[in-house]
C-alpha cells in the first residue's frame, strides 16, 4: 500500500517538477528571446537608417542609454561601438562569444551566459546585407528571475511533498493493516480449530467495526452448524450401532432357532417351540424395519400428514377394543372414558400416537391403571396418558424420545418392543406443529400429553 501510495505521489511530483522545469522555464525563455528578437529588429531598422559614421554612433548610444540595454555593433569583424547603458564596454572576447558566431547571414543567435553576477541574455543578427553585426543583451528580467526562484521553492516542495507522503502513506497503510493483520490472526486460529476465537479490531472505523462484527457472527453460525453437524454426526454413529445391534440379536435367534429346527431328534412340541420363537424374532425385526421406514417417512415428508376433523371420543373407544386385551393380561385397567369433543389433526396418525403411549404405558406398569384422558383448553385440547406404573427416573426423563433408548432394556426388548414408539410419536407430533411431554414420579407413575388445534362439531355428514 505504502508504494502505491508512492507511486502515484511520485508520478503526480514528477510530472509537475518536469513541467515547470523543463517545459514553463524553456517556453518563457523563448518568449523571451522572441521579445528580444523583435527588439533586435526594431533598433537594426533604426541604425540602418542612418548613413554616416559619427551619426550611427551617436544613435546607437542614444538608444543604449534610452533601453538601458548593451548595445554592440561592429563591422567586418571590427568592433564599431559597444555600449551599456551610458557606459562603454570592452570586451577582448567579444568575436569568440557564442551570439557572435555566425553560420549564415540570416542566422539570428541567441546566448545567455553569467556576466558581472547576473545572468545576461543576448541576441545578434547581420544586418545591411551582412555587413553590420548588431547585438543587444539585457539582464534577466525579474519574473525570470521569480520563475527560477518558484522552481527552486517547488523542488524543495516536492520533496517535502515526498517525504510526507512516505510518512502519511506509512501511518494510513498501518491504520489499514494491523486491523487485517488482527482480523487475519483471529481467522487463522477459528481455522486451525479454536471456535471461541472472538474478532477484536482496534480502530476506529466503522468499516473494521462492521466486518469484525460480520466476521464474528459468520463464525459463531459456523461454530453453531459445526456443533449441530457433530452432534447429528454423534446420533448418526449410535443410531447405526443401534440398528445394527438391534437388528442381529433377531437374526441370530432366527438362525439359531432354523438350525435347531434342522436337527432329526427333536420332538414335534420342541419343533413347535423353536418355530414360534423363530416367527416371533421375524415378527420383531419385522416391525424393527417398519418403524425406521415410519420415522424416516416422518423426517422427510412431513406433507404425510393429512389434517381434517374428527371426534376424539370415538378414536379412543377404537383404541380402547384394540388395546384392551393386552391390559387385562397384565391385569391393568384400561380407562378411556370422556366427553366427546372434536379436533383437527390427522386420524391416523394421532391413532398411531396414542397406540404407542398407551402400549408403553402397560408395558411399564405392572398394576394398576392406564387412563387416557382429554379435556379443552382454550382453543386447544389436551390429550393425555396416564399410568400408575414403576415412574422413570429424571435422569431418563431428557432421553426417552431418542431413537432406540429404553429406561429397561430388559423388560423392552422381552415384550417385543423396538425402542422407537416415543421417537416415531415426538415425529408424529412435531409434524403436527405439536410437542410431547412427559413427567414422572418413581413409584408412582407417569404422564404423557400433548395438544391438538379444537375443533367445532362438523354435525351429520351430509346435513346441510
Amino acid at each position: 500500500m505504502t508504494l502505491t501510495i508512492l507511486l502515484f505521489v511520485g508520478v503526480a511530483v514528477v510530472a509537475v517538477g518536469f513541467y515547470f522545469t523543463f517545459v514553463l522555464r524553456s517556453e518563457i525563455r523563448i518568449a523571451y528571446e522572441q521579445t528580444l528578437g523583435h527588439e533586435l529588429d526594431r533598433i537594426s531598422r533604426e541604425i540602418e537608417k542612418v548613413d554616416s559614421l559619427a551619426t550611427r554612433l551617436d544613435e546607437i548610444r542614444n538608444i543604449a542609454r534610452l533601453t538601458g540595454m548593451r548595445v554592440t555593433v561592429a563591422e567586418d569583424d571590427s568592433l564599431l561601438v559597444d555600449t551599456n547603458g551610458t557606459d562603454l564596454v570592452h570586451d577582448d572576447a567579444l568575436f569568440e562569444q557564442e551570439e557572435m558566431r555566425f553560420d549564415s547571414d540570416a542566422d539570428i543567435r541567441y546566448a545567455v551566459r553569467e556576466e558581472g553576477g547576473s545572468r545576461m541574455f543576448y541576441v545578434a543578427s547581420r544586418v545591411n546585407n551582412g555587413n553590420l553585426i548588431v547585438r543587444i543583451g539585457q539582464r534577466e528580467p525579474p519574473l525570470i528571475a521569480l520563475i527560477r526562484r518558484m522552481q527552486v521553492t517547488l523542488g524543495m516542495a516536492m520533496v517535502m511533498a515526498v517525504i510526507l507522503a512516505v510518512f502519511g502513506s506509512w501511518t494510513a497503510a498501518h491504520q489499514v493493516t494491523r486491523p487485517l493483520v488482527e482480523i487475519r490472526n483471529s481467522a487463522r486460529s477459528i481455522s486451525a480449530g479454536d471456535l471461541q476465537e472472538e474478532i477484536i479490531v482496534e480502530s476506529r472505523a466503522a468499516e473494521f467495526q462492521d466486518l469484525a462484527r460480520s466476521l464474528n457472527h459468520m463464525s459463531t453460525a459456523f461454530k453453531e452448524k459445526i456443533e449441530e453437524l457433530e452432534r447429528l454426526a454423534m446420533l448418526q454413529n449410535e443410531f447405526i450401532g443401534n440398528v445394527s445391534h438391534e437388528v442381529r440379536n433377531p437374526i441370530f435367534s432366527v438362525g439359531g432357532y432354523l438350525e435347531a429346527l434342522s436337527s432329526s431328534s427333536l420332538s414335534a412340541s420342541q419343533r413347535r417351540f423353536y418355530a414360534e420363537k423363530g416367527l416371533s424374532n421375524l415378527e420383531r425385526l419385522n416391525n424393527l424395519f417398519n418403524d425406521l421406514i415410519e420415522i424416516a417417512r416422518l423426517e422427510y415428508r412431513e406433507d404425510l400428514i393429512n389434517a381434517s376433523i374428527f371426534d376424539l371420543k370415538e378414536l379412543a373407544e377404537d383404541i380402547y377394543e384394540f388395546e384392551v386385551g393386552k391390559a387385562d393380561e397384565k391385569g391393568l385397567e384400561l380407562v378411556v372414558e370422556n366427553t366427546r369433543v372434536h379436533v383437527c389433526a390427522d386420524r391416523s396418525r394421532i391413532r398411531q400416537v396414542l397406540i404407542n403411549l398407551i402400549e408403553n404405558a402397560i408395558a411399564y406398569s405392572d398394576a394398576g391403571t392406564v387412563r387416557c384422558r382429554f379435556r379443552r383448553r382454550l382453543d386447544k385440547v389436551r390429550i393425555e396418558v396416564v399410568d400408575t406404573g414403576r415412574g422413570i427416573p429424571d435422569d431418563h426423563l431428557e432421553r426417552i424420545f431418542e431413537r432406540f433408548y429404553r429406561v429397561d432394556p430388559d423388560r423392552s426388548r422381552k415384550s417385543g418392543g423396538t425402542g422407537l414408539g416415543l421417537s416415531i410419536v415426538k415425529q408424529i407430533l412435531h409434524a403436527h406443529g405439536e410437542t410431547i411431554n412427559v413427567e414422572s414420579i418413581v413409584g408412582r407413575g407417569t404422564r404423557f400429553w400433548f395438544e391438538l388445534p379444537f375443533a367445532d362439531d362438523p354435525g351429520p355428514v351430509g346435513t346441510a
